[in-house]
Order: C-alpha cells, then structure tokens, then sequence
C-alpha cells in the first residue's frame, strides 16, 4: 500500500502510488448474507445480493387476508381454497412486481458506473441502495425512471394478454392480478414525492434548473408530505364511503404513508449531512501520517500515535494498514511488546479519499462507510493526512444552520 524504505518517516514522505493501487485491488467483495445483513439472500445480479427481508412475510401476509374476500366477490363459484390459492397468488405476484422494479434501478445503476451495495424487498415495498449518490440530475432522474418503466411495461404485456385469456376464469384473474400490481407499483412510485421515484425525478428536474440539489431534496421532501396525507385521506374516503376494498385500502395506506413520510424526513437529513462548509477543505481536518515499522511495539506505536495517524508499514514496504488505537489500547494492556501489525485496521478502497473529491463526495463517503479513520492522498498516491470521523463531524456540526 505504501512503500517506504523501512525506517519511521513523517507526513512528507512520498510513498510508492503502484504499490498503494496494487494492496486495494486485493480486496474481495463480501460473499455471505444472512437475516442479520438485511434478510434471506436469493440470488445475485452483477454480484449484487438480493435479499427478502423478514417484514416481507408479514406484509404478504396483511394482503392475504385483505384481498381474499375481494377475490370471492370477483369469482363466486370459487371455493375457500381456491380465493386464498389466488390471494396467496396475489401476494407473491406483487412480491414479484416489486422485484422487477428493483431490478430495474439496480441494472440502471449500474449501467451508469454507479456501485449498488445490494437490492432488498421488505413488508410492501423494496429498496436498491446505491454505494454513492448520482453524481449529477441526468444520472438521477435516468436510475428513477428505470423502475416504474419496467413496471409499466409489465403491466402493458399483462394488459395484452387478457385480450387471449377467457374472462372470468381464474387464469383471468391472475393475469388482472399481475397487471394490476405492476400498474399499481408504477403509477404509485411515480407520485412526486420522496423516496418515491417520482420523488427522485423531481429532484432531478429541480437539480438540473438550479444547479444545487439540496434545492431538489426539499421540494421533493415537500412533495412527500403531500402524498403522505393524500394517502391517509384516500383511505378515510374509503371508509367513510364503504367502498369494498376499504379495510384492504387502509392497511396498505397506512403502512404506506408511514414508509413515505419517515423516508422523506431521511432524506432530508442525509442531505443536511451532505453540505459541506464554505471555505473548508479537507486538508485543513487531516492529522498528520506518521509511518512506523509494522513490528513495532504496540506500546510505542500508542504513544507515538497522539494527534497523529499512524500507517504500519511491513518489511516489504507496503503497508499492513492503520493504527486503530482503540484496539492498541487493549493489546497493549495485556501484551505491549506484540507487534503494531496486530491492532491495524487494514486500508480498503472505500477507506481512501483523494484530495481533489469534493467535500460533499468526502462527506457521503464517510457517512457510508463503517470505519472511524480514512487515508487521504493526492492524485498520485502520496498521502497527505489520515481524516477521523469525530473530526469530520465536529467541523460539520459548526456550519451554519
């Protein structure tokens, strides 16, 4: 990772940029998911997991028991078994639909170099998460669109193949079901309000006539309250009119605009934690590099870390990775002669920052990666500062607000 010549040297030393690229290239992609990652791993598109969260089963569960006394109504000479086969149906159908949808922003994503940490389905909905944010509108509104388009078209082949299906059948019924539910999943996501997709476009929209996108977040974040209570009052209306699918419309509004109001207020934080102070640059938050031999002992590599951050460099010059002082506390407690190299948090790629990032990329960055301290390097490799998040947070909480 960085090369040196063996000895200590301080934050001007000019380390190898080949030997750096070569240690993060080694880094392997994690290869095992369970319900503690997020749910029940399916399969991998581009190695990116797909997972079923455990909420998904109660949520198809709630839509069981909600529609079957709809399909009794739609086909009555079905038996008992038959409307729960079909509502069980129904369920799986809109699992499905949400599925595709998905699949649809993920494959977006990528095709636009944007890395997608895994895609999940969960109660009556689904999530792709993105490992960054699009860099600009056109990205942004491309990776929203794709979703609903899938659905769309999914709902339009459905709506052709009813026309070679005898109605009133129980094919019919499934087809309706899944035209229905890839209908119903893509016009409602296109609602404009965050963390809708439409939401999304209409951060794009908003992005790419100001210029700014916090100025997009917000009337998207509004336009997600505004569909919040529409969804409540759409559910009122239902019971107060006795329409037949009014218990079916209020468990699926209510749930929905939970979903819609909490993800709104998310993302306006996340984008409270994305603005980046005026004037600040990153240089100004880094600690010092001190380079140290990776066998030193863990009780001088301590002391020798106050105010600074320590790079644990190997006999072969390359570096075994940075001090973690939390962990050199306790293994110099019991063993103070064991080697630096034991208590080092290894440098991955998402652990590197460069000094020519912006501050809200370093921002993001750090906010979505699970360590406390980054290398931070020039465009050629040289480190220039190890970066600790308590610092990062620190000189954004002093911003004004």
């Amino acid at each position: 990772m960085v090369r040196t010549g063996g000895a200590s040297r301080d934050s001007h030393s000019r380390p190898s940029t080949l030997c750096y690229m070569a240690t993060t290239s080694q880094r392997q992609p994690r290869r095992v998911f369970t319900t503690a990652d997020g749910g029940l791993l399916l399969f991998r598109v581009q190695d990116v997991p797909v997972l079923l969260a455990p909420s998904w089963a109660i949520g198809s569960l709630i839509v069981i028991v909600l529609y079957e006394p709809m399909v009794s109504q739609m086909l009555p000479d079905a038996s008992v078994a038959t409307s729960w086969i079909l509502s069980i149906a129904s369920a799986l159908l809109l699992g499905v639909s949400v599925l595709a949808h998905e699949l649809g922003h993920c494959v977006a994503a990528l095709r636009l170099g944007i890395p997608v940490r895994r895609l999940r389905l969960f109660l009556l909905g689904g999530v792709s998460e993105v490992a960054r944010s699009p860099r600009e509108p056109r990205h942004e509104g491309l990776v929203a669109v794709a979703g609903p388009a899938v659905s769309i078209f999914l709902a339009a082949f459905c709506g052709l193949l009813l026309l070679a299906v005898p109605a009133g059948g129980v094919a019919w019924l499934l087809v309706v079901e899944c035209a229905v539910a890839n209908l119903a999943v893509g016009v409602f996501n296109l609602l404009p309000g965050l963390p809708l997709d439409g939401g999304r476009m209409l951060r794009a929209g908003v992005w790419a006539l100001t210029g700014t996108r916090a100025r997009g977040t917000r009337a998207a974040v509004f336009g997600g309250g505004a569909v919040a209570a529409g969804l409540v009052v759409w559910a009122v209306l239902g019971l107060a009119s006795g329409s037949p699918d009014r218990w079916l419309r209020l468990g699926v509004c209510a749930v929905t605009a939970w979903f819609v109001a909490s993800g709104a207020g998310d993302e306006l934080s996340a984008e409270g934690n994305r603005s980046w102070p005026a004037g600040l640059v990153i240089t100004d938050l880094v600690r010092p590099v001190l380079q140290l031999p990776a066998e030193s002992p863990v009780s001088d590599a301590l002391a020798a870390s106050a105010g600074r951050g320590v790079v644990l460099v190997r006999a072969d010059g390359v570096a075994a990775g940075l001090l973690d002082e939390a962990e050199a506390q306790r293994l110099a407690a019991s063993s103070p002669h064991a080697p630096a190299e034991f208590a080092a948090e290894r440098i991955r790629a998402e652990t590197v920052l460069l000094t020519s990032e912006s501050g809200e990329e370093i921002a993001e960055r750090v906010r979505e990666t699970p360590a406390w301290q980054f290398l931070v390097v020039d465009d050629e490799g040289r480190p220039a500062g190890v970066l600790r998040r308590e610092d990062l947070r620190a000189a954004l909480a002093r911003r004004p607000r």
